[in-house]
């Protein structure tokens, strides 16, 4: 598979996190709306069988990756009299660092309000408010039956959607592992940036989620030599696939999805089945994955939906190898 590293920047507030198992579902039915259904049942052939066209990652600040959600004892310990709710806020390792060893990371690792602040300085932007790389706003909504454009017979019933802001001009980076048999650079990236014109994730139909692609290149994402474990750049389904539990460190959560696109307006149930997940920044002590990438698809056969029975989510991730000294963590 070949690598490509995708730079873009927001046009607009969004309603939906960038999460790469997220935008995997856009660029489906991306596909599927500009190049026809059978051409996205020939993109997900096998790829419940390790075997998938494309493996997404999350949106990273430009420059910068997630920082592993290792143990405090992998790095050095901060120094007397550090605040340590301030290092527990350091979310962000320059990705300049990354060769540097594992221990010294925290050491260079910075939250989101010191990337904004450098941001800023630079372009000369100090007039903007943004104390972090976003700021989150209520919106308030109000439920309307669009038979009668009327709120209904229960009268006013307002509710709120959480939007997020993102710096003015900040860019952002994206991580894609893409089957050029399958799907072409060219076209992958005219479906991206149809996902970013209609806007991408929830109230995208109202101005939600826009984006413009600036740069999509092919580049190997980066590595440390000597590598005996992964780090995640997205969410992925390790369940059963033989990780070492002694040395895989993993925050899980579940993913409450639902359909997009037509799909919820069909017959049927809107939402899928819940699916557990590792979040991304796991570390993996494993064998190096033959295509740069953990996990497994999960659904199709119905499995995953009731409604569309064909429905995958990705469960697979990117990853980046690293040399993990567990002996010295395990033999204190």
């Amino acid at each position: 598979m070949n690598v490509y590293r995708i730079t873009l920047a927001p046009l607009s507030p969004f309603a939906t996190p960038l999460k790469g198992d997220t935008l995997f579902g856009q660029l489906c039915w991306a596909i599927s709306n500009r190049y026809g259904a059978a051409r996205l049942q020939d993109c997900l052939v096998d790829y419940v069988n390790k075997q998938p066209f494309a493996v997404v990652s999350d949106a990273f600040p430009e420059g910068y990756l997630p920082l592993p959600k290792l143990p405090s004892c992998f790095y050095h310990t901060p120094e007397e009299g550090q605040d340590r709710k301030a290092v527990k806020k350091l979310s962000w390792l320059p990705e300049a660092k990354l060769q540097q060893p594992i221990r010294d990371w925290l050491g260079h690792a910075v939250n989101a309000r010191t990337i904004a602040a450098q941001y800023l300085d630079k372009t000369k932007k100090p007039e903007t408010h943004y104390h972090s790389l976003s700021e989150k706003h209520p919106q308030p909504h109000n439920t309307i039956n669009r038979q009668t454009n009327t709120t209904g017979e229960n009268g006013f019933a307002p509710y709120s959607v959480e939007q997020e802001w993102f710096i003015p001009g900040l860019r952002w980076t994206i991580y894609i592992l893409l089957d050029t048999d399958k799907l072409s650079k060219e076209a992958c990236q005219q479906c991206l940036a149809d996902i970013g014109m209609f806007g991408y994730g929830k109230d995208a139909s109202i101005g939600m989620g826009k984006f413009e692609i600036s740069d999509f290149q092919e580049k190997a994402l980066p590595a440390q030599d000597n590598a005996n474990a992964f780090l995640t750049l997205a969410p992925c389904a390790p369940q059963g696939l033989g990780f070492d539990g002694n040395r895989s460190f993993y925050q899980l959560f579940t993913r409450f999805g639902r359909h997009g696109d037509i799909a919820v307006h069909q017959e049927g149930k809107p939402f899928k089945n819940p699916v557990l997940l590792a979040q991304t920044a796991a570390v993996f002590s494993t064998h190096q994955p033959e295509f740069g990438f953990i996990g497994q698809g999960i659904g199709g056969n119905g499995e995953l939906s009731k409604t569309l029975k064909a429905t995958v989510h990705q469960g697979y991730a990117p990853v980046i190898p690293l040399f993990v000294n567990f002996q010295e963590y395990e033999h204190g």
